[in-house]
């Protein structure tokens, strides 16, 4: 049999901490000034606090509004899908983005309808202000 050969144990050196250098003392006759802290900003009582998130913002909408598919239409036309991404928008904002397509296609009704000489339920004024702008536009 071979013999085994004494195994060598790692030497560990440990790391010596850096020494702090000593705060430098002011000279006499010289003032040290002093940072001014700016007060912490206190929180207006006025509105009423919501208080600590019950969901997560990372929380996926599709879960949480898992029964109303209006409200999972509305994020899909939006094109949101977590509580944060919704949080960006405003009501309005919210409410302007869903109507304006539909404003886009009424408008474009009335004027196709005008200009067949037809027009909406109380909507002939505009049909014969838009059928003049044509005509002043076509030059006739």
């Amino acid at each position: 049999m071979a013999k085994k050969k004494p195994v060598r144990r790692k030497t560990v050196t440990k790391k010596v901490p850096a020494r702090k250098k000593p705060a430098k003392k002011p000279v006499a006759g010289r003032r040290t000034t002093r940072v001014a802290r700016k007060p912490a900003k206190k929180k207006i009582r006025g509105a009423a606090d919501l208080g600590r998130a019950r969901v997560s913002g990372t929380a996926e909408l599709d879960q949480y509004f898992l029964k109303d598919y209006e409200a999972r239409q509305v994020f899909a036309f939006l094109g949101v899908k977590t509580l944060k991404e919704l949080e960006g928008f405003s009501s309005q904002e919210i409410i302007d983005r869903l109507t304006a397509p539909m404003l886009q296609s009424v408008n474009r009704i009335r004027k196709a309808l005008a200009l067949q000489n037809r027009c909406l339920a109380g909507d002939q004024n505009f049909a014969i202000e838009f059928k003049q702008q044509m005509q002043a536009a076509l030059g006739r």
